[in-house]
């Protein structure tokens, strides 16, 4: 004999699991919601935290430059003087003149002769020095220049621009005078084998004395 179940009359029912299912749902969403507002609040916090560290920063820089600017009036115009010499000197102790010549040897082409150099003056531009030079060259032609000056912008450490020329006679040799005023830029953290050589012929000179 076989016994048939009518599911349509009977049907099989569990009150108990759609909510549970429900509580179970609202549980993971209320973790959820909660880590979410945490997180939010935590980031407030903090968001305010560095808002209150830059006013104070922009508070502090605001009173030393008025306390400076303070200083500045009270001074005489020989202090001044003084000062601006001073600030000139330490910039100076940062210029290295072996890097200067072994650049410039990378720099100028074989048949470009240095006939005078002078630093008119020394700056600190950031973290970089920069140098203000007038620098005279011995060349035959023109055009042996206008390449040179070409290369040295694109090499981006001297930027230099043709002031005057001098045609010159004698000694053996004819050619023009070419008076430069170049911007020296050091790379940083640059120490090619030229500055090396030149700084032990230094050395080895100053040990012969």
């Amino acid at each position: 004999m076989t016994n048939n179940l009518n599911l349509a009359s009977r049907p099989f029912t569990n009150r108990l699991f759609p909510w549970l299912l429900t509580v179970i749902v609202l549980f993971i969403s209320l973790i959820g919601l909660l880590i979410v507002v945490h997180f939010t609040l935590q980031a407030n916090r903090q968001s305010e935290d560095i808002r209150v560290d830059i006013n104070n920063l922009r508070n502090q820089e605001k009173g030393l430059l008025e306390e400076a600017k303070k200083v500045q009036e009270g001074m005489t115009r020989e202090q001044l003087q003084a000062l601006e010499a001073a600030h000139q000197l330490v910039d100076r102790k940062g210029f290295s003149w072996s890097r200067l010549l072994a650049d410039l040897e990378a720099a100028l082409p074989g048949n470009v002769r240095v006939s005078r150099i002078a630093v008119r003056d020394v700056a600190m531009q950031g973290d970089q020095t920069v140098a203000d030079l007038e620098l005279t060259v011995f060349a035959k032609s023109a055009n042996v220049i206008t390449a040179m000056i070409a290369d040295m912008d694109r090499a981006g450490i001297f930027q230099a621009d043709l002031r005057a020329q001098n045609l010159q006679k004698g000694r053996g040799e004819s050619g023009t005078e070419y008076d430069l005023a170049v911007i020296y830029r050091p790379r940083a953290g640059y120490a090619s084998e030229n500055v090396a050589a030149v700084q032990e012929s230094e050395r080895t000179k100053e040990e012969s004395k």
